[in-house]
């Protein structure tokens, strides 16, 4: 809740560790210059939460680690009503509910990353993770073949500018992988 402050201070860590990052940044309103993120070794929840909620936050910062953790991104960048662009989204390992929320309601967010290039997914990975974003207007690439449970569930729920869905190749299913993942689209 530091309504004043613009600019994040530098965070220089490449290893995180659990609940690290939790809600650092949550309500800062007028934060619009993110800070560098180079870490590659994820740990749970490490990033929960932490831009949540700053209006003012129009870019995301590179995100480039490959192996992800249980909730790591979870909630990231709920509620950024200006973020406009996605940041690529590199992993292919990934963990449970690693991408869930992460982008609900960023209303401004037009485009999404080009592809999300993990074949195998794991359960609930990417539920919620547009939902509300009523600017996007096209979904990444979705190439998974082997879905687990939850995996998409409203996905783009209430995406109601999507224009076309993405391709889902996915041959091996999982209980509610598809649940509600386009409704009120």
């Amino acid at each position: 809740n530091c309504a004043a402050l613009v600019s994040a201070p530098a965070l220089p860590a490449t290893t995180l560790a659990d609940y690290c990052y939790y809600y650092m940044f949550r309500d800062c309103t007028a934060l619009v210059s993110p800070p560098a993120l180079p870490a590659t070794t994820l740990a749970d929840h490490c990033y929960y939460c932490m831009f949540l909620g700053c209006t003012s936050l129009a870019s995301a910062p590179a995100l480039p680690a490959t192996t992800l953790a249980d909730s790591c991104y979870r909630s990231m960048f709920r509620d950024c009503t200006a973020l406009t662009l996605a940041p690529a989204l590199p992993a292919t390992t990934l963990a449970s509910y690693c991408y869930a929320y992460m982008f609900y309601g960023c209303t401004s967010l037009a485009s999404a990353p080009p592809a999300l290039p993990a074949t195998t997914l794991a359960s609930n990975c990417y539920a919620y993770m547009f939902e509300g974003c009523t600017a996007l207007v096209s979904p990444p690439a979705l190439p998974a073949t082997t879905l687990a449970s939850g995996c998409y569930r409203s996905m783009f729920r209430d995406c109601t500018s999507l224009a076309l869905p993405p391709v889902l190749p996915a041959t091996t299913l999982a209980n509610y992988c598809y649940d509600s993942m386009f409704r009120n689209c």
